[in-house]
């Protein structure tokens, strides 16, 4: 794709306005590309979507379900960056590539390092509102998770990848996890409500306290006390691999806001939270070129899939202690 020949031909279909800038990639995405630029009419954000995403059966129902929620989000004054509308629809085309455009705003994303218990605790609150808007009582229920590991470590082997020592040592605690999750998520209670499902702390941006959540793509109906635990988690130290119990507790608390009688089933909940199993999968996919066909593409998966074996061994070793916390809450 020729950069600039694609995005001049954006800003003319979409009547932008000419370019006065070049356009400058933005880093922290792990899935799709970000751009900046600038025309006469002001700044914006351009999320390419990943071809290969893209690709998948179900890829553009679920960006279309998304495209609702985030206008439900935005109507009960969620603080979100939606994307644009142009010719009645978010997801915009050219030349078989698929993308969003976002007004541009100038937050900043914090580092586990920088996260506040009030971070916690304002993330907390919002997540409730999020989830309060509508309320259902159904069956939640997702697919099996039955991830053939070891046809990825045979594969890792053959081509010498550097992922295969890590896959093969933890082979046992992967499966071991799959099941187990399997298990438990059969148990979660029968609630669904709009979720973020990628709520950590790369997709808020902050200006002091005020603040702007995106990348919405992943909404959807999903069980509301599975998301808190996983952010819970997350926002406490988790992606650090070191949780601090009381930002835990104070994203909860934040989250149920007054009512002290909660009555939670943390160990199906600790069990359940095992979707990041997925995500090792695609990137395992895409550290052997199953899943990409680039060498940038092929590191930022083998650098996930480093990063995701050292959260599953972080959350195998923490249980108990978790666990033990969580009844104080």
């Amino acid at each position: 794709m020729n950069r600039d020949l694609f995005f001049t031909k954006l800003s003319t279909e979409l009547q932008l306005g000419d370019l006065l800038s070049e356009v400058s990639e933005v880093t922290g995405g792990l899935t799709h590309k970000m751009y900046k630029f600038e025309t006469k009419q002001g700044k914006y954000i351009v999320k390419l979507l990943n071809p290969h995403i893209m690709k998948r059966p179900t890829a553009l129902g679920n960006f279309k379900r998304a495209d609702e929620l985030e206008e439900i989000l935005r109507k009960n004054n969620i603080p979100i960056i939606p994307s644009l509308n142009f010719n009645n629809k978010k997801m915009q085309e050219i030349n078989g590539r698929f993308f969003y455009v976002y007004e541009w705003y100038s937050g900043l994303t914090l580092t586990g390092k920088e996260i506040q218990k009030n971070n916690c605790e304002i993330i907390g609150g919002v997540l409730a509102d999020i989830h309060n808007i509508d309320i259902r009582r159904e069956k939640y229920s997702r697919d099996e998770i039955n991830i053939d590991w070891n046809k990825y470590i045979e594969l890792a082997k053959e081509q010498d990848s550097p992922i295969f020592s890590l896959l093969k040592d933890k082979e046992t605690l992967l499966y071991d996890s799959q099941i187990k999750g399997n298990l438990a998520i059969k148990n979660i209670p029968d609630i669904k409500s709009i979720c973020h499902n990628d709520l950590d702390s790369k997709n808020v941006l902050w200006v002091n306290d005020s603040f702007k959540i995106i990348d919405l793509e992943c909404l959807n109906y999903s069980n509301p006390y599975l998301e808190l635990f996983e952010l819970a988690l997350c926002w406490s130290g988790y992606e650090e691999c070191n949780i601090k119990f009381d930002y835990l507790k104070a994203f909860i608390n934040a989250y149920f806001k007054d009512n002290r009688n909660v009555n939670m089933d943390w160990e199906t909940l600790y069990y359940s939270n095992y979707g990041r199993l997925e995500w090792l999968e695609y990137n395992v996919k895409r550290a052997l070129l199953i899943e990409c066909d680039t060498k940038e593409e092929q590191e930022l998966g083998i650098n996930q899939v480093k990063e995701t074996i050292a959260h599953v061994i972080y959350y195998d070793s923490i249980k108990s202690p978790l666990l033990k916390g969580l009844k104080f809450i």
